[in-house]
Order: structure tokens, then C-alpha cells, then sequence
């Protein structure tokens, strides 16, 4: 049987990304990226687990798009100008 893991805990994520646990912990904590709290006391120490469909839904969300290329301005004709043949 094979397990594949589907949860990973903060420090992984960090070690992954080349970021800081604090940082990490930070979108977690403002709801950014979700994750379960598997805590014996709610109260205590957090013990965070992120599923990596989660993980993923964050990438996608976070991931840069380049802006579309602007729109060239066309020049509006001078309706002021009275021209003399």
C-alpha cells in the first residue's frame, strides 16, 4: 500500500517556498491560505496542517499575471479647427 502524504506542516512549506515559517504562519493566520489546527487544547500551541490542494488553490491565486499591453490612444479629431481651401 502506498501513502501519499496530502498535509504538510508550516516549516515544510517554508523550506519549499525558500520563505520563514513566520511568514508562513502569517497568511495563515489572516486567512490567506488555509489550514487545520490539529491542537489537543485549543487553547495551546497551534499545530497547523495545509492540504496541498489548499496549497496549490494559494499558488494560483498569488500567481503574478503579466498586465495586458496597453491600449494605444487614438487621437481625436479637432472639431474647433475651420480649415480654408
Amino acid at each position: 500500500m502506498s501513502f501519499e502524504r496530502t498535509k504538510l506542516t508550516p516549516p515544510e512549506v517554508a523550506r519549499q517556498w525558500g520563505v520563514s515559517i513566520d511568514k508562513v504562519l502569517t497568511w495563515i493566520r489572516s486567512g490567506e491560505l488555509r489550514a487545520v489546527n490539529l491542537a489537543t487544547r485549543l487553547s495551546g500551541r497551534p499545530r497547523y496542517r495545509i492540504d496541498i490542494n489548499d496549497l496549490r488553490d494559494f499558488e494560483q491565486r498569488r500567481a503574478v499575471v503579466p498586465p495586458p499591453p496597453p491600449e494605444r490612444r487614438r487621437k481625436k479629431p479637432t472639431t474647433d479647427v475651420i480649415q480654408f481651401f
